[in-house]
């Protein structure tokens, strides 16, 4: 469709932190700096890890906490390296697909719950189940990158 795409992800492992009771920008700032520290060295093989996109942050209607995570890059995926802060962890994310909704910009909260609200409201007149008691975003940029930025909104397909 024009205005979101479906996509079939597969099984893949994430480094994951929960934020409780903070604002979503707060958790997302507070969350990247303890996965970030994970990927520098912070993990029990004391071993660097690349950077990967997208940072996904896992938003769930009417709560206050917040999962943040980074994609493991693919040379870990089979053993990922276990940290050692114990706010930090490993999941494993099930093969899914999923409902995508792209956007340019700064993505504030406010930003993406807007994104989201357009991408459900399609769905819906669309006819397609999906999740609706959370979705994801997901931010592919550095904050130092000004231009030509990309964004996503993500609800799993039921």
């Amino acid at each position: 469709a024009k205005d979101y795409e479906l996509r079939q992800y597969e099984t893949a492992k994430w480094v994951s932190t929960v934020i409780r009771g903070e604002t979503q920008k707060e958790a997302m700032r507070q969350g990247f700096w303890k996965l970030f520290h994970y990927i520098q060295g912070k993990n029990e093989k004391e071993v660097k890890i690349d950077m990967t996109v997208p940072v996904t942050c896992l938003v769930k209607s009417g709560c206050t906490d917040f999962k943040i995570s980074f994609f493991v890059p693919f040379e870990h995926q089979d053993s990922p390296p276990q940290p050692t802060d114990s706010d930090v962890f490993i999941e494993e994310r099930k093969a899914a697909a999923l409902f995508v909704r792209s956007f340019g910009g700064f993505a504030s909260p406010e930003k993406y719950a807007e994104e989201a609200d357009a991408l459900a409201r399609t769905l819906r007149n669309r006819g397609q189940p999906f999740h609706e008691d959370f979705f994801y975003t997901a931010g592919y940029d550095s904050p130092f990158k000004l231009f030509n930025r990309h964004n996503e909104v993500w609800y799993f397909k039921k």
